[in-house]
């Protein structure tokens, strides 16, 4: 069993990664319109771009659910339940701001502006409605969120984690799962599914879901060492 004061000072990397591209992210938001910052962020497609992100993007509606289940093949079922409480409760929360706060997908705001053509990926089904926040941000970042605390948990019971080496490499590995979690956020804005503010909050919720959810249930679900 490791102390929270462990666990912190292994996860830091992700953490303060995150914080940084977040207020990034906030700086953006502060500094432009909502519909200019949507067209900057889309002013360069190319059909590699587009066929990557229109299925990148596809990866939070199944893949990932699947992804969760494999370590049941392992028998590491409380790995699986985990992703499945801190899936269910980001969802709720994600749900119940959507349909309070119901606002306008891209497309249906940009009607309204004539001088602005949006940029669509051909093939991808536009939605018009309960935009914020976005759930495949929330999905991407929850799945990575929830493989950084589990990494992170087995990390900091290694005897070589005070190797350099082997630090860098487990930070490095972090870093990989905050980029492609931003990647698959970025994939909604890309293809106009959602504005930047939307993503925004729905990486806030898969970020902080998993750590709550850990913080309550750490005991329960990550300290059995039979089931991780």
């Amino acid at each position: 069993m490791i102390s929270k004061q462990v666990f912190i000072r292994t996860v830091y990397f992700y953490v303060i990664a995150y914080v940084v591209l977040l207020m990034v992210i906030l700086g953006l938001m502060y500094v432009y319109p909502k519909p200019e910052l949507h067209m900057l962020l889309n002013c360069h497609h190319s059909s590699i771009q587009d066929t990557f992100f229109k299925y990148y993007s596809l990866l939070a509606e199944w893949p990932l659910y699947a992804l969760a289940l494999l370590p049941l093949l392992w028998k590491k079922i409380k790995i699986t339940i985990f992703f499945a409480m801190c899936e269910l409760t980001g969802g709720a929360i994600l749900q119940i701001l959507k349909h309070i706060i119901s606002t306008d997908r891209p497309v249906s705001v940009f009607e309204n502006y004539q001088d602005l053509v949006l940029p669509l990926v051909q093939g991808v089904t536009m939605y018009h409605s309960n935009s914020f926040p976005s759930g495949h941000a929330s999905t991407f970042f929850m799945f990575c969120t929830c493989c950084t605390i589990f990494l992170a948990y087995h990390y900091s019971r290694m005897d070589q984690s005070r190797n350099i080496g082997t630090r860098i490499l487990f930070d490095m590995s972090l870093l990989l799962l905050l980029v492609l979690a931003t990647m698959g956020a970025y994939s909604r804005v890309y293809l106009s599914q959602h504005f930047l503010s939307d993503v925004c909050v729905g990486s806030i919720i898969g970020f902080v879901t998993p750590f709550l959810m850990f913080y309550l249930c750490r005991d329960k679900i990550l300290n059995n060492n039979k089931q991780i």
